[in-house]
């Protein structure tokens, strides 16, 4: 395909105009014999490293698919959808044709949304930042965040290909993207929004980020590589999400350097789980027997392994073979098989070289994880990486310390041997020391007889000789007492005093551990001093949040409904089902910044149930999340996971501090009209109080269910 690059070299020379380029680049397209391996590769080479026009770049990538719709096959790094053109297009009509740039608009009813185009009416296009198997993705204005005067008003949009939208799944795809992508909850996984359509486009929103991809980096011209240290930084985001999707029973199915982002602040974004399958299908889950985006037959031969390949159910494993591959790069520069398929790699038997800076566990792990066959390759992800960091639980080396001891001058030494060994999953530590020598050395004369003179050798004879004598009996002793057993009824007491509080104990035989909210007046440290006097405790745990004062009546009316939901979680910590509400904030740390959307993730109880969250401002107001006039319904099955504010709808503003959002699940509505979008914290919490006591006394207690999110907001 040099005619390409050659054509691109020239607009950006200057040697050709905007629309001498296009035609040359049309024949090149043209009369050029390039397999399909080359075509994206190259457009994606070309533009890492001299970085085109916008306008260019989705031109070249327009007319790139369009080669790419009319021709079979697989190769390079860009995510391969395969359809069946009878499936593409109906008999009768033709493929959509490439669009000259002397075309308008409204000449091909298929035309791909590009950069100056608005969405709905709402969101424009204003760059091209990104391109995948299922579409392109934009850097979108949002014009209704900009009226509202949101500092932050963009957002990322990936419209659909062409040729992937005339797929027949390919609504279905990407509403099931959507709603996957809104479950991986992460700070390692991109943020999605909705999905929504404009005619006939499809689009995807999700949170903008601000960095580049990792195949850019990767594809600079003269990489060969980075740190072990800063390798392994990157790799550790990337197993994070990916360990993160497995536990929830889904396989990415195409991670490569492209779908790796790294944002400005450094940050390490997993995108585009478009294809991924469940790899364990609940059974009451029916959509997923209707729809298998492993159909569209969409992987990327470089980073595909062979059981991808040959189309085997979806595995851990198969992304663990992505991640060795990424990792190979990240150390090395380049691939570990040389950009070949591991089908290709397979049959050729080849080897992969061992990267110099790897030790020999490290390299045998790379190679596990490496292996052309899924019985012989690393388990998962969380194995891996613990491999590759040189910390292996299973296989701890042994370590010598040495320690001196001085002993008037003189010196003794004592040998520590540490040795951590495993067999089946029990560990042990054993620990032998060497006592030191029985004599020491004399340091000086005032501490031992410089000569035997002074100080003879002892004898035999001169040692006294007594005769025996019977050893009177020795007195009783009395039998030593036990200390008292730890108790919850010591420690109810003392957390009783603490006022406004919300504490929940657990006693695990002498260790006694807290968990909850108290006013930052008492303090964490006060508790710790009361708790310390415990009788029968030998270990404190405190896992204590201070609140402002402010939040004191917060606390107060929530708390009783708060420990019953914390209560029904230890109860049923043990089983894999979820049982308490819950309520977390997407922010690392709970921190969130001034324009940012304030999202958080809920998970209701163990019953059907009216959702109520609030969000109490530092002005002594209460903003009412859900429901609210604009959002209305709030009814909710059990265990039912859910994303709020998602959509941008709450952003961060003055004023700025710590604040506190409340999840309350109760069996039935608490009013009978949706109360205004905020008002008085006072007013609210009077009226909650008081249809809280009704319910209890007509439902239970124990089916109002509570928890607490403290976030800290701070200007930008």
């Amino acid at each position: 395909m040099a005619n390409l690059a050659h054509a691109i070299h020239s607009l950006q020379s200057g040697a050709l105009s905007h629309h001498e380029f296009l035609a040359q680049v049309d024949r090149a397209l043209v009369t050029d014999e390039a397999n399909t391996v080359r075509l994206l590769e190259i457009l994606g080479d070309e533009h890492t490293r001299i970085q085109l026009p916008p306008d260019v770049y989705l031109e070249l990538r327009r007319r790139v698919e369009h080669v790419l719709a009319s021709r079979q096959g697989f190769g390079g790094d860009e995510t391969r959808v395969q359809t069946n053109p009878r499936d593409r297009w109906p008999s009768h009509t033709m493929p959509p044709q490439v669009i000259m740039p002397n075309d308008t608009a409204g000449s091909d009813p298929e035309r791909m949304k590009g950069v100056g185009d608005t969405l709905n009416g709402r969101f424009v296009l204003e760059e091209c930042i990104g391109f995948g198997g299922m579409g392109t993705v934009y850097k979108a204005l949002d014009l209704r965040k900009l009226e509202a005067s949101d500092r932050k008003p963009y957002i990322a949009i990936k419209v659909l290909n062409v040729q992937f939208r005339g797929h027949p799944k390919s609504l279905i795809a990407l509403q099931r993207e959507a709603r996957k992508a809104q479950s991986l909850a992460h700070p390692n996984i991109v943020a999605v929004y909705d999905f929504d359509r404009d005619g006939s486009m499809v689009y995807l929103t999700m949170e903008y980020l601000s960095g580049k991809p990792l195949s850019q980096t990767l594809r600079t011209r003269g990489f060969t590589g980075m740190p072990h240290a800063d390798a392994m930084r990157i790799v550790g985001g990337i197993g994070k999400a990916l360990a993160y999707a497995h536990e929830r029973g889904f396989v990415h199915c195409d991670l490569k350097p492209a779908n790796v982002f790294v944002t400005d602040a450094g940050e390490i974004k997993v995108i585009d789980f478009g294809i991924a399958r469940v790899f364990r299908k609940p059974e009451e889950d029916a959509e997923a027997t209707v729809f298998d985006p492993g159909s569209l037959g969409a992987l990327t031969p470089a980073y595909a392994s062979p059981e991808m390949m040959e189309h085997l159910e979806p595995d851990p494993r198969d992304d663990v073979y992505a991640l060795a591959c990424i990792t190979y790069e990240l150390l090395t520069g380049k691939h570990p098989f040389d950009r070949l398929s591991a089908l290709q790699a397979r049959g050729a038997q080849m080897k992969v070289q061992r990267p110099k800076m790897l030790g020999h566990k490290q390299w045998r792990a790379l190679k596990h994880a490496l292996s052309f066959d899924r019985e012989s390759r690393t388990p998962d992800v969380a194995h891996f990486l613990q491999e590759m960091s040189g910390d292996s639980r299973t296989r701890r080396f042994a370590a010598l310390a040495a320690s001196l001891v001085v002993l008037t001058g003189g010196v003794a030494a004592g040998l520590y041997y540490y040795q951590q060994s495993r067999s089946g999953d029990a560990e042990r530590e054993e620990v032998a020391s060497a006592e030191p020598p029985a004599k020491a050395a004399p340091a000086t004369p005032e501490a031992a007889p410089a000569t035997p003179e002074a100080a003879p050798p002892a004898t035999p004879q001169s040692v006294p000789q007594t005769p025996p004598q019977t050893a009177a009996p020795a007195p009783p002793q009395a039998a030593p007492t036990s200390p008292p057993a730890l108790s919850l009824a010591a420690v109810a007491p003392i957390l009783a005093r603490v006022p406004c509080s919300a504490l929940l104990p657990t006693v695990r035989e002498r260790e006694l551990q807290v968990k909850g909210y108290l006013p930052a007046s008492f303090g964490v440290p006060r508790l710790k001093e009361m708790l310390g006097k415990v009788p029968g405790m030998n270990s404190l745990n405190l896992e204590v949040q201070e609140v402002g004062d402010d939040k004191c009546n917060v606390i107060q009316a929530f708390a009783p409904y708060w420990l019953k939901n914390r209560q029904a979680a230890t109860a049923t910590s043990a089983t894999s089902a979820a049982s308490a509400a819950s309520v977390r904030a997407r922010s690392p740390d709970a921190v969130l910044t001034e324009g940012e959307p304030l999202i958080v993730d809920i998970t209701t109880p163990a019953y059907a149930s009216h959702v109520y969250v609030d969000y109490y401002v530092l002005d002594g107001s209460v903003a009412h999340l859900v429901p609210n006039p604009r959002a209305r319904a709030n009814q909710a099955p059990a265990n039912y996971k859910a994303a709020i504010g998602s959509l941008g709808n709450w952003v961060i503003s003055k004023p700025f501090g710590t604040e506190l959002i409340v999840l309350l699940a109760t069996p039935a509505p608490l009013f009978d009209s949706i109360r205004p979008e905020s008002e008085s914290g006072a007013a609210y919490l009077k009226a909650v109080e008081k249809q809280l006591q009704q319910m209890a006394a007509k439902h239970g207690a124990e089916k109002i269910a509570v928890d607490f999110l403290q976030i800290t907001t701070k200007a930008k």
